[in-house]
């Protein structure tokens, strides 16, 4: 098809199944749940939590990275899908509130690091704390460390179509923008309540099954079910984000 097509990938239980953010913090930030109790109950945003959380951590760049690479599970089926994608001439980029060091080594990893991504920056002090900076641009919102709905729009006059996956609270408002939306439970629940139209998937194989089947279909056909959700999701894709 001739329609210039965007996938905007979440990391932490999206690209990889786990979510490898949460279990740095588990291990080298003490005390760091009751935070993501108040931001879970959506008292504070993420920024606000990762500035709170900042000064309880205490680990190298060397143990932090190490312990990533040890732990983390990316989704087995998430290299075919990127290349996959490639060939079709369809751009994936990863859109993270979670932390630079540990998504760069990961993608590293599995020889990935082509892939562009957005994230929180860490800095790494010498005495084994460290600080942590946004660098990616926000419309007027300083609720997420990373505003993904920001970098979404910022894409919108180079694409057709955005696609959008995730799995959580952080994916929210950029689903409520994109055309097409692949979620698991916690960002499907929100988006039903919200009266966002999604696709469940528990991992890229279903979603690349999903897409080979009707990203051929012509648009505006009547009797694809590709376009008619995406239609459906493009239609509130102006909407306040909720």
């Amino acid at each position: 098809m001739d329609k210039r097509i965007l996938i905007l990938c979440d990391f932490d239980g999206t690209t990889c199944l786990n979510d490898i953010g949460n279990q740095i913090l588990n291990r080298y930030a003490k005390g760091w749940r009751e935070i993501d109790r108040a931001y879970c109950a959506n008292k504070i945003g993420s920024r606000l939590a990762y500035l709170q959380i900042q000064p309880l951590f205490h680990g190298t760049k060397r143990e932090m990275t190490d312990y990533a690479l040890h732990h983390e599970k990316i989704d087995p089926h998430f290299q075919p899908f990127y290349q996959s994608c490639k060939e079709k001439g369809i751009d994936l980029k990863i859109v993270s509130d979670g932390l630079d060091f540990y998504i760069a080594s990961v993608l590293r990893k599995y020889d990935l690091q082509e892939i562009e991504f957005y994230s929180n920056r860490v800095v790494f002090q010498s005495n084994a704390t460290l600080s942590i900076e946004f660098p990616s641009p926000r419309n007027g919102c300083h609720l997420c460390g990373t505003c993904k709905s920001t970098i979404l729009n910022f894409y919108r006059e180079f694409y057709d179509l955005i696609i959008y996956v995730g799995d959580s609270y952080s994916d929210v408002c950029p689903a409520m923008i994109a055309d097409l939306v692949f979620a698991k439970p916690i960002l499907s629940e929100k988006c039903r309540k919200n009266g966002k139209a999604c696709i469940a998937y528990e991992n890229f194989r279903d979603v690349g099954e999903y897409l080979s089947k009707f990203l051929e279909e012509p648009a505006g056909d009547e009797e694809s079910p590709f376009w008619d959700v995406a239609t459906k999701q493009g239609n509130s894709r102006h909407q306040e984000n909720l």
